[in-house]
């Protein structure tokens, strides 16, 4: 028998995630179907309102007087990358990336240049990993629903 995560994650796609993900956007904050329909450029209510339904089946969201609010936070599946904070949806790597470049820069500022091994090898050992880290940030920002 599947879990409840693994029937979510099954069910959390297409459309369905993106009115999930704009639910996330305003935790706090009921939406109407039309609402959803405007935000999202549906064709129809119907459609809107299909998906609200399922979140609602899912767990994920209440149906007060006909606004939908969202009453559980599920990271699954393209959701397990990203952190929610206040409203704003970002990639988790982001704040690894703007650790290690302030590391770095704050290395290069307080450091004065002088040719060495030593001073090639920290530049190399902070230079590589927030190459890395912003690549990956990038990467995973492009694949976000939107």
């Amino acid at each position: 028998m599947a879990s409840d995560e693994e029937i979510i994650e099954s069910e959390l796609k297409g459309k369905t995630l993106l009115v999930y993900t704009h639910m996330l956007k305003q935790p706090n904050d009921p939406v109407g179907v039309r609402e959803v329909q405007r935000e999202l450029g549906f064709s129809s209510p119907s459609v809107s309102s299909y998906h609200l339904n399922k979140l609602q089946e899912l767990g994920l969201v209440e149906n007060e007087y006909g606004d939908y609010k969202l009453v559980k936070d599920i990271k699954v599946g393209v959701l397990k990358q990203f952190i929610t904070l206040g409203g704003v949806i970002l990639p988790r790597y982001l704040f690894y990336a703007v650790l290690m470049t302030t590391m770095l820069m704050t290395y290069l500022i307080q450091t004065p240049y002088f040719p060495s091994s030593q001073y090639f090898t920290t530049l190399m050992m902070g230079l590589v990993p927030s190459v890395i880290l912003w690549y990956e940030t990038i990467k995973i920002w492009r694949d976000r629903p939107q």
